[in-house]
């Protein structure tokens, strides 16, 4: 039998692989006119080592961690992340220790496993574990802050420099605008070093984090909603032979007002296109039993997969369905589908 560490090691090799498909099929439908540059940075975000280790602290999976070493880092680390008021997309001041991203890695390779490597299913498993998930809108907000920097002044035609040197096991990076300091950072890491000085450099020069840039994502532009809760697994298929015409789609219901009804409204689309019928689940509830609230999911089988959709919080499980199944058909409207 193999020792525990190499089992681990094997799941997180799997998983790695489950994880980065399954984040490629979301982003792939949910983004259908995104260039496949946007795309490889959103799951790059997703995927990263900060995002995984991240997820790992948050969800109190770093506890069943046993190692040797231990890793001052991690302990430090896990108290940082555990301070941070938000979720930091590049890294914060100590850099992610990769076992801890390893971790979620392996489970996610045990889920894939018990789904019999069904990546649909254990993305639907799986997905509430990444939560918040990075979405185009919040990549556009907050850029890397070493591009940001380099793209906004070099928009303002100013000359940036970022100049590195070793100080025993710290090292230092600090930025100069055309030759004059600005800010200095220091990390064990050489990366993380520029990582956090650029941070610095961006706040003494007051640039604001959405500010355009050339270099940077150009806003992509969505109707009212964004398609961010679907999760549809492409099977063998072409995008582009997709039959599905715009009449079919057509619901005779205004997405743009009260959700009520939507459920029939939905049961009534499927019935008509012979797909199953939908399946909702209450996904979360929020509140002290006196004004408790309400977030309900929605999964439909049709010809292609799988389509999963999360509503809106609503202060009825009847009302939480409703919103639900009008994000459904509002995705299905939206997207090349329809």
């Amino acid at each position: 039998m193999q020792p525990p560490e190499v089992c681990a090691m094997r799941l997180a090799f799997v998983g790695d692989a489950a994880l980065g498909l399954a984040i490629s099929s979301y982003f792939f439908m949910t983004y259908p006119d995104v260039d496949c540059g946007k795309l490889t940075d959103l799951r790059s975000a997703n995927v990263s080592t900060e995002k995984l280790a991240r997820v790992a602290v948050r969800h109190g999976l770093y506890k069943y961690l046993r190692c040797d070493s231990a890793i001052l880092d991690e302990k430090e680390f896990v108290i940082t992340v555990q301070q941070e008021e938000e979720m930091e997309f590049y890294g914060g001041m100590i850099k992610a220790p990769k076992v801890l991203a390893d971790i979620v890695e392996s489970v996610m390779g045990a889920v894939y496993l018990d789904c019999g490597f069904d990546v649909n299913a254990v993305w639907v498993i799986f997905r509430g574990l990444l939560e918040p998930i990075i979405m185009l809108n919040a990549l556009e907000e907050q850029p890397r802050p070493v591009t940001m920097l380099f793209g906004l002044c070099k928009k303002d035609g100013k000359q940036v420099d970022v100049e590195h040197r070793k100080e025993g096991d710290k090292n230092i990076a600090s930025v100069y605008l055309d030759g004059q300091f600005i800010a200095s950072a220091s990390s064990e890491h050489k990366e993380n070093a520029k990582l956090q000085v650029a941070k610095a450099a961006l706040k003494e020069l007051f640039y604001n984090p959405c500010d355009k840039m050339d270099v940077e994502f150009v806003p992509f532009q969505r109707k009212k909603r964004d398609v961010e809760s679907i999760t549809f697994q492409k099977k063998k298929m072409d995008v582009e032979s997709i039959t599905f015409q715009k009449k079919k789609m057509d619901v005779e219901f205004d997405p743009t007002k009260e959700c009520e009804g939507a459920k029939q409204k939905l049961n009534g689309l499927c019935q008509r296109e012979k797909w199953p019928k939908p399946t909702y689940r209450v996904e979360k509830e929020i509140g002290p039993a006196h004004d408790r609230r309400f977030i309900c999911s929605v999964q439909i089988i049709i010809a292609e997969g799988m389509l999963f959709v999360m509503g809106d919080e609503k202060s009825g499980v009847k009302d939480a369905e409703n919103s639900a199944a009008l994000a459904t058909i509002r995705s299905l409207q939206e997207s090349k589908f329809s």
